[in-house]
């Protein structure tokens, strides 16, 4: 059997909740590998909207195992909360359909409380723009060998010494940013109350997913954020505090890299970004906001405005090569309908020199500018298209000149937010 990894191949906001669902109908097991509560999925099933920030998008559908891997930072608080609001619309989730790994490292309410306060004391132009929800912090603590992890919540003496070491980390940071010092009683006593909703789903999941694979039972991995957010191969600092990119997705849930069959790129049919860095192809003007307004690009997690642009082919081509794509799905195709004139950015002009790809020194991505092609854009609908029949000949062409560009071929053409309004070309879980 086939298994599929799901990435983002540029800042995050690809859709990848969509295609994760729709993609999910016919997995065994669901699987998150990276990130936090900072990303958001929305699911539109049946005209009922799901927002996900913590799960893995396969808990909406029945009959699956849901599972959150060691390489996610897990704020407690937050899942049960959200647990509680998929329960009110009607999602039954029990230990058998959700799983967490006992080496997941939990994010604290310190974490979040440091977050900001960094973000806060930063001088305008050395913003990260993060989210402030902690998930930095929380993977600081995971390298730096002071994490407390789900297990650690079994035994009350091993928990008491996490937060100990933990606590001889925060303390002097916090009082250099004028924070007061943490309640170690009070946090203490938040864990044990928590552990008792949190531990039944725990489980030795690295085990689970290799009996899962020997038994030929489908497996999609579930990224957040995207590649252009990898912290390793991002627009460096702006980037999120995880690996991003496919291969995360074997370390991630405790599995070899030679359980993954087919990698799937989750990529807009232009380009958007929420808070700080590099963006060449960003637009501020009027096709920028008739961009944004059509694509309705606001963050599910921050409500932030997202900054829109231009589709940058090359970026998507090196995210391509990072996460080894073997096809994308190319979303939101519709929001381009009724422009006139589209423009792709083929390369980028450095100081007069063509480059192909993004350079890695943030003084040079500042001083890129993208080279553009332009395309006939096309007056007919495409929301709602269901065949390439249904497409105008102008969107078929930039399509097939995308493919081109990003050297990758189009999976799946997705057509609105709904997840029956999608084209399938090569299927991602074919054996």
């Amino acid at each position: 059997m086939a298994n599929v990894v799901v990435v983002g191949a540029q800042w995050g906001d690809e859709g990848k909740g969509k295609i994760v669902d729709w993609l999910s109908e016919r997995a065994d097991v669901i699987a998150r590998f990276q990130g936090g509560h900072n990303a958001g999925h929305t699911l539109v099933i049946d005209g009922k909207v799901y927002k996900l920030h913590a799960l893995p998008s396969g808990v909406v559908r029945g009959g699956k195992l849901s599972v959150i891997g060691n390489g996610v930072v897990l704020d407690p608080w937050h899942l049960l909360k959200e647990i509680a609001t998929v329960r009110a619309q009607g999602v039954e989730i029990t230990p058998e359909t959700l799983m967490i790994a006992e080496n997941t490292p939990l994010i604290m309410p310190f974490h979040g409380e440091l977050d900001r306060a960094r973000e806060e004391a930063a001088s305008k132009g050395t913003k990260i723009g993060t989210t402030g929800r902690g998930i930095g912090p929380a993977y600081e603590d995971k390298v730096g060998r002071r994490a407390i992890r789900v297990a650690d919540l079994a035994d009350h003496a091993t928990l008491e010494a996490r937060v100990d070491r933990a606590l001889q980390h925060h303390d002097p940071l916090r009082k250099g940013l004028g924070v007061e010092a943490i309640d170690r009683d009070a946090l203490i006593a938040l864990l044990k109350e928590i552990a008792t909703d949190i531990l039944p789903f725990a489980a030795p999941v690295w085990k689970v997913m290799n009996e899962k694979r020997k038994a030929g039972k489908r497996i999609l991995f579930e990224g957040a954020q995207g590649a252009l957010l990898d912290i390793d191969f991002g627009t460096y600092p702006y980037v999120t505090s995880s690996n991003v990119i496919a291969g995360q997705a074997a370390t991630g849930v405790g599995i070899g890299p030679n359980s993954i069959d087919y990698v799937l790129g989750i990529v807009k049919a232009y380009t958007t970004r929420v808070g700080e860095g590099p963006f060449p192809t960003e637009l501020e003007d009027e096709d920028g906001n008739r961009l944004g307004t059509r694509g309705h690009e606001f963050g599910t997690t921050t409500g932030r405005k997202r900054r829109c642009g231009w589709f940058d082919a090359c970026l998507v081509r090196q995210t391509c090569a990072t996460s080894g794509i073997n096809g994308i799905s190319l979303t939101k195709l519709d929001v381009l309908d009724g422009f006139e004139t589209l423009k792709i950015c083929t390369g980028y002009d450095l100081d007069g020199e063509r480059l192909d790809y993004l350079p890695t020194a943030a003084d040079q991505q500042a001083r890129c500018t993208p080279i553009y092609e332009e395309m006939d854009g096309w007056s007919e609908s495409t929301e709602g298209a269901r065949s390439w029949a249904d497409l105008p000949a102008n969107a078929i062409k930039y399509v097939r000149r995308v493919e081109e560009l990003i050297e990758c071929p189009v999976a799946l053409l997705s057509t609105s937010p709904e997840r029956d309004d999608t084209i399938l070309v090569t299927d991602p879980f074919a054996d």
